[in-house]
């Protein structure tokens, strides 16, 4: 495998991402990350790798790189990073602080770099992008794929936040402008993503040229799906993966 950090040119400055990928048969189908609240970190950087090793050239963007390299995050006894839920309140708002100065104008220029940075001289198939997003991250592909629908055609939304609020632009009023696949792993125990906040998801979707397909983890938590959590369901983030390979291999194969 071959790995590199780089700073991406942005119109705010230098954009930190990880970028991961085989050293051999490229040139590769794309995969952007994006992070969940707590930003970057090897746990992410991980899972990148995850998602490298099969085949594919990943990205993984600090997207709180405007405010500076901000890195945090506690464990418990065993070494699991512990659930923002868990923290008391100071340690929360620590968590949440950065995420208040992101925007959705930010999180899709910020993807317009990463898609010009990929088509200056990268391993990569100039074409179809795919995404996985955890968290507030979740949301982010929903954003991005709705921006530039022609090239994110594989797209992964795990334990997202905000996916229905009332908003003029919250992410399941843009779901009309996706195409290609669009899945989503939901926790049953998720505050985020209560039956009626799925069904109103599925409403928005169920008229959209999107091919959409959504799994609810029975017994699992909002954060399921991240491997150093205190929560983590090996079993439901395993057909997560399972899933999302699938759906990268119909629609990145080919470019």
């Amino acid at each position: 495998m071959r790995e590199k950090t780089v700073n991406i040119p942005t119109a705010d400055g230098q954009m930190e991402t990880f970028v991961v990928h085989p050293q051999e048969s490229g040139p590769f189908a794309p995969v952007i990350i994006y992070m969940d609240v707590w930003g970057l970190r090897p746990e992410l950087c991980d899972i990148a790798r995850k998602v490298a090793v099969v085949g594919y050239y990943v990205l993984l963007p600090d997207l709180y790189y405007r405010q500076g390299r901000i890195r945090h995050g506690w464990r418990d006894a065993d070494g699991r990073m512990i659930s923002l839920h868990k923290l008391d309140a100071a340690r929360q708002a620590e968590v949440l602080a950065p995420a208040l100065h992101l925007s959705n104008a930010t999180v899709v220029a910020d993807s317009a770099a990463l898609l010009d940075f990929i088509g200056r001289g990268e391993p990569v198939h100039h074409g179809a992008v795919g995404s996985i997003g955890y968290c507030m991250g979740g949301q982010f592909v929903i954003r991005a794929a709705a921006a530039y629908p022609e090239r994110f055609l594989a797209n992964a939304c795990l334990h997202g936040a905000q996916l229905v609020t009332d908003r003029e632009d919250s992410p399941h009023r843009l779901v009309r402008r996706l195409r290609g696949e669009l899945y989503c792993g939901f926790a049953e125990k998720d505050s985020q993503a209560t039956p009626s906040i799925r069904a109103a998801l599925d409403e928005a979707i169920a008229e959209c040229p999107v091919e959409y397909r959504a799994v609810i983890h029975a017994g699992a938590e909002h954060g399921y799906a991240l491997p150093d959590r205190d929560i983590h369901d090996k079993h439901a983030a395993n057909r997560d993966w399972e899933l999302i390979f699938a759906m990268f291999r119909r629609q990145l194969s080919a470019f």
